[in-house]
């Protein structure tokens, strides 16, 4: 297993970003993206390196990078849209060293909205995703009403307890949105899910590209 830290060119400006080897054969690629860069948010967040660390075990290689204008990237926060941008750059970069494998998409807070709008312009694309999670999307404050088809299963985990992201305007989402989305819900669990990574993890290893 190997993690490599680089810059690769984004649409603003060189982007930050850690990419692990999990093995030789890797059997998918995925991508992992942060919480709020206004925020605090970044790609060491817990629960970005939680995901990440998942998908490495399971031989798989893993970016996680960070957004325009944390860390090390360039350029400047863009309200959900400039970011979908990086991801879809990132994405370009990972299928072209590995254009058959099946790709694991997964965003943290607002790392979800971003995971989500990437994953429906894929799907546009002719190129979609195999899997999507979704980790407390928040469905109160970006048009989630706006993502449509993804054209792949879709995975929603929500805290009951969040205390950033209100859970029942996250549960009212996911029954009405025709992404009709895997709902798991964590009882006792905030946004940050302290003392849940190890069940988060469990959780979304069920939901990988098999």
């Amino acid at each position: 297993m190997m993690a490599q830290r680089q810059t690769l060119p984004g649409p603003a400006g060189e982007l930050e970003v850690v990419v692990e080897y999990g093995s030789e054969a890797p059997p998918f690629v995925a991508i992992v993206c942060h919480p709020h860069p206004l925020f605090g948010g970044t790609m060491d967040n817990k629960v970005v390196t939680t995901l990440a660390r998942l998908a490495r075990d399971e031989g798989a290689v893993v970016v996680r990078f960070n957004f325009r204008g944390v860390g090390e990237s360039q350029g400047a926060y863009s309200d959900g849209i400039g970011e979908t941008e990086d991801l879809l750059a990132i994405h370009s970069w990972l299928t072209h060293k590995y254009p058959q494998l099946p790709l694991w998409l997964s965003g943290f807070s607002f790392g979800s909205f971003v995971a989500a709008r990437g994953a429906e312009i894929l799907k546009a694309n002719g190129v979609p995703a195999r899997e999507l999670l979704l980790v407390a999307p928040p469905v109160h404050h970006y048009p989630f009403d706006e993502i449509e088809d993804t054209g792949c299963p879709v995975t929603v985990v929500q805290g009951d307890d969040d205390e950033v992201v209100p859970a029942e305007q996250v549960y009212r989402w996911a029954e009405q949105t025709p992404l009709a989305p895997d709902l798991l819900r964590f009882p006792d669990c905030g946004h940050f899910f302290h003392g849940k990574l190890v069940d988060l993890k469990q959780v979304a290893a069920s939901h990988l590209p098999r």
